[in-house]
């Protein structure tokens, strides 16, 4: 197996520690983040032996480990051990190799740091139980479905101990465990100014994202996993990759080799199927689940440069914007029968390898444009009560699909609140447009992944156990009705309106 999925995907990871810090933690006490649901601590010095060890268990181990079904797959069989495995290696790397000196923690000159010459006390074995055999869909797991509470204690005489039920709750300790240490800088030696600590822990959402658009700006491969490890040390679990759209193409369907032959901005700007499968590993081993996105029916004019008779209103000019929300207009014709042919390939290609990696797959649905469909030959109309039919048959058809690979769909919340169509009861629907369409989408009886497009980011300072950002619901449901059904608030950015790696990059690693 490759080391990437071990270690942090580059040197991002000493830069990252430091700043999300500074950027978020109104008290300098601690390198937390975000902060547990309960912790407590001292004063005392303990330090981190160079021959730190870690041991690791399971309770009443009786059955085989979950593993990647790798019948879809070209990739190295994982299973829910080896992820514990590889986060014992990273953890390692950070506290001995990763750690930093707390410069900006301390007035100018000050002497914050432990005598070099006083006794050490040494961490030298960190005990880990996991106190049950994990689930069947603990490496791609629907939310709720994955315990990823835990509790970890530090006493003053160095010893550690780590619990957690699932495997994913102690990829979310030993995140935690490396955030208590700093480097001395006099000999590189590794500290926690802070024992005893105790540390009980669990997510207030069991889903929390952040919607990476992959279309408008492509990111390499590696930008995407820096990405991942961010939202690991967060302890987000979740990447919306936003893959398609309007202005590109980039991503690689062998069956349908004309869509990234002439849909990225250029030859070379779109994600193969070997990196596509890495990006979802390298996720999975860090327990952040990638979610593929497939905007659909409108949001495709870019299919037009590969298979111009499958879009309608494609490029007009320079009235677009009677057809679409942006430019270039352009929609799947909603009565074609090649469309359908062209799905059905689409379908059989692309779910099949994502299958082992998520158990979602975004099916869009947002902004389409009534319109369009006054200028597409097999329908020619703009009458909803026309469209609406057709838009029923068009989301089943590839909801079917969906479910056939074993994944449950998402959809915009348009498709639900503006279009009204029955949905299956499994259906994931994602609000964007307002904190009022929270209410509207729990109140026809759906869970929801809550959006607010006025918000791209989290903003400082953050609410601890990993809250994004309010959720204001004024009429129609009480909170206790709201709650079970929300899922969680996903994080935007906005490179749908920037043009380079940098805005996201300041984002994900801010400096002060």
């Amino acid at each position: 197996m490759s080391p990437r999925y071990f270690l942090p995907s580059s040197s991002y990871i000493s830069l990252t520690t430091i700043t999300l810090i500074l950027f978020y933690a109104p008290s300098l006490i601690s390198a937390l983040w975000p902060l547990p649901a309960s912790y407590q601590h001292g004063q005392n010095i303990v330090w981190v032996a160079p021959d730190l060890a870690f041991q690791y268990s399971i309770r009443n181990q009786s059955a085989a480990q979950p593993s990647l079904d790798k019948s879809n797959s070209t990739l190295n069989t994982a299973t829910s051990y080896l992820l514990v495995q590889a986060a014992l290696q990273r953890a390692h790397q950070r506290l001995l190799n990763d750690s930093f000196v707390p410069w900006k923690f301390h007035p100018r000159n000050s002497d914050f740091e432990p005598a070099r010459n006083a006794t050490r006390t040494y961490i030298r074995t960190v005990v880990i139980q996991q106190n049950e055999t994990d689930s069947a869909s603990v490496l791609k797991p629907l939310a709720h479905e994955v315990n990823e509470s835990y509790t970890l204690s530090l006493t003053t005489d160095g010893a550690v101990e780590i619990t957690a039920i699932s495997s994913i709750g102690i990829l979310r300790a030993l995140d935690t465990f490396t955030q208590l240490f700093y480097q001395h800088s006099a000999d590189s030696a590794v500290y926690c100014p802070n024992a005893p600590v105790s540390i009980v822990d669990a997510p207030k959402f069991a889903h929390r994202g952040l919607n990476m658009d992959v279309a408008r700006n492509y990111y390499p491969p590696s930008f995407i996993m820096h990405a991942i490890d961010a939202l690991a040390w967060n302890k987000f679990n979740r990447l919306h990759l936003h893959a398609t759209d309007a202005q590109s193409w980039p991503l690689d369907i062998p069956a349908l080799p004309e869509l990234s032959a002439n849909g990225p901005y250029r030859k070379g700007l779109s994600y193969s199927r070997q990196e596509l499968a890495d990006i979802q590993e390298y996720g999975m081993y860090r327990g952040v689940e990638v979610v593929v996105e497939i905007d659909m029916p409108g949001h495709t004019s870019v299919i037009a440069l590969a298979y111009p008779d499958l879009i309608t209103a494609y490029n007009i000019q320079p009235n677009w914007s009677t057809y679409a929300n942006e430019p270039p207009s352009g929609s799947l014709k909603l009565n074609s029968s090649a469309v359908y042919d062209f799905l059905h390939t689409l379908w059989e290609d692309l779910l099949p390898r994502l299958a082992p990696y998520s158990a979602y797959f975004h099916t869009g649905g947002d902004e389409l444009n009534v319109n369009t469909y006054s200028l597409d030959d097999t329908v020619k109309s703009n009458q909803t009560t026309i469209l609406q039919p057709l838009l029923q048959k068009f989301v089943d058809f590839n909801h079917d699909y969906v479910r056939a690979a074993g994944m449950t769909p998402i959809v915009w919340e348009e498709m639900l609140l503006d279009w009204n169509l029955t949905l299956g009861s499994d259906v994931i629907v994602q609000t964007w447009l307002s904190d009022e369409s929270v209410a509207k989408t729990v109140a026809k009886g759906h869970k929801v992944l809550a959006g607010n497009y006025n918000y791209w980011v989290p903003l400082p300072p953050l609410p601890s156990r990993y809250l994004i950002l309010p959720i204001t619901v004024t009429n129609r449901l009480s909170v206790p009705r709201l709650w079970p059904r929300l899922l969680g608030r996903p994080a935007a950015h906005p490179s749908r309106d920037s043009i380079s790696l940098l805005p996201l990059q300041r984002l994900l690693y801010p400096t002060p």
